[in-house]
């Protein structure tokens, strides 16, 4: 299995920008899954792991665009318009014979068009009159005619290496005839929670306990980015139990990742363990939500801890461990969310030099015009306020002053779960 070099984040900043972390990660993840090949009913979502050169036209010949009638257009020059039908084409079923001077055939969308013909007018253009067909001769040439590679032709490339594929990409991929298609091999999660309060949902609970809603909402999340999971449930908060566990995931998957244990606490673990065991670099970022957030390495194999705060949990994969994986999967076309605007329907203060994430709600007003909405309290264990909300309103380092009616940026949850 390929692995990370030693080391390879071990020269982060003390404290850094939202910015230069994610160029840290792009810089310093470097590919380390290996390809496959998967049928193309399996391969969405999945990495691209070598250009795709196509060997076929598509169209593979010449076809009507529309219903109607195909003609050359020289002849309906020639005739002022009026042209003899001679017979019919349909998808699926073509018309084999010669259409000669002065004639033309009926089509159907989708069906070949005869040598020599390179025009089609649709049938609500047409009229019929005394066995003849009238064709508007303000029609240009090549008029509703898609020609033979129109879309993609031989030899062109299809698709670049390192792209995810998305269903529009699988369509592209059928329409050239693949079924095998070589695919980066998915990245192997091993995922964690720790503490000694939390139960699994349906396990008997006890006073003092809480269910583990991290490891559900990060699995998914995870399975989202084209990630195979590996639960490795939750970890108890001792220093021996932690670090063999983390070793032993370390050895079989390509990731590994904890929520919780990575603060300074006398029950936070997970930072000694990994300490023992690899290398740990705090990664202060400055933002909110997201401390603790580690990044580094058990041996070889890549290591995120992100906070226990649900929401801090969740935020923090969507900003860091994205970027992150799309490195370790060789995908070369990822970017970060891109934001829309919206106008402020709340007024707030924060620290400047930092980047914050709030939960927002982004809609329509009366009018038409986009407003942002933030949920009411900012707690980070709230998991109503992520229910409520549609995406992320993000606050740059700069801000500091929030008033109603100005325009501020919005990550949509549609754009994070990409």
């Amino acid at each position: 299995m390929t692995r990370l070099p030693n080391d390879c984040f071990g020269d982060m900043a003390d404290m850094i920008s939202v910015q230069e972390a994610r160029l840290q990660i792009k810089q310093k993840a470097v590919m380390i899954t290996e390809a496959e090949t998967v049928p193309l009913a399996k391969a969405s979502g999945r990495i691209l792991s070598e250009d795709i050169i196509s060997s076929v036209n598509v169209p593979p010949a010449g076809n009507s665009a529309v219903d109607g009638y195909a003609f050359a257009w020289s002849e309906s020059k020639r005739t002022d318009g009026i042209l003899k039908s001679v017979g019919r084409s349909a998808a699926g079923a073509p018309f084999t014979e010669t259409v000669g001077p002065g004639e033309c055939i009926k089509v159907f969308t989708g069906a070949l068009l005869p040598d020599g013909l390179d025009t089609v007018a649709m049938i609500e253009d047409v009229r019929e009159e005394d066995g003849t067909i009238h064709v508007p001769i303000s029609l240009k040439q090549g008029a509703n005619f898609r020609r033979a590679g129109e879309d993609v032709k031989m030899g062109d490339l299809l698709l670049r290496k390192g792209i995810r594929l998305r269903p529009q990409e699988l369509g592209k991929l059928a329409s050239v005839g693949l079924q095998d298609i070589p695919v980066q091999k998915q990245l192997k999660v091993g995922l964690f929670s720790t503490g000694d309060e939390l139960v699994n949902p349906g396990d008997e609970t006890r006073f003092g306990a809480v269910y583990d809603s991290n490891r559900y909402m990060l699995k998914a999340l995870l399975e989202t980015y084209g990630c195979e999971i590996k639960d490795l449930g939750i970890l108890e908060d001792k220093l021996i139990p932690v670090r063999t566990a983390l070793e032993n995931a370390s050895s079989e998957c390509d990731l590994v990742i904890t929520s919780g244990g990575v603060s300074m606490g006398d029950e936070d673990h997970v930072k000694a363990a990994v300490e023992q065991i690899g290398s740990l670099h705090f990664w202060r970022i400055a933002i909110k939500p997201g401390r603790p957030l580690a990044l580094g390495q058990v041996g070889n194999t890549a290591f995120v801890g992100l906070p226990g705060n649900p929401v801090a949990a969740l935020v923090c994969a969507m900003q860091f461990v994205r970027p992150l994986i799309a490195g370790l999967t060789g995908e070369a076309d990822y970017i970060s969310a891109t934001p829309v605007l919206g106008e402020s329907q709340f007024d707030m203060t924060k620290k400047p030099g930092r980047r914050e994430w709030l939960r927002g709600r982004y809609s329509l007003s009366d009018t038409g015009q986009p407003v942002i909405e933030k949920y009411a309290t900012d707690g980070s264990g709230i998991l109503t306020s992520l229910t409520w909300a549609n995406g992320l309103i993000e606050l740059d380092e700069a801000q500091t002053d929030i008033k109603k009616g100005d325009s501020i940026r919005f990550l949509p949850f549609t754009e994070l779960f990409a």
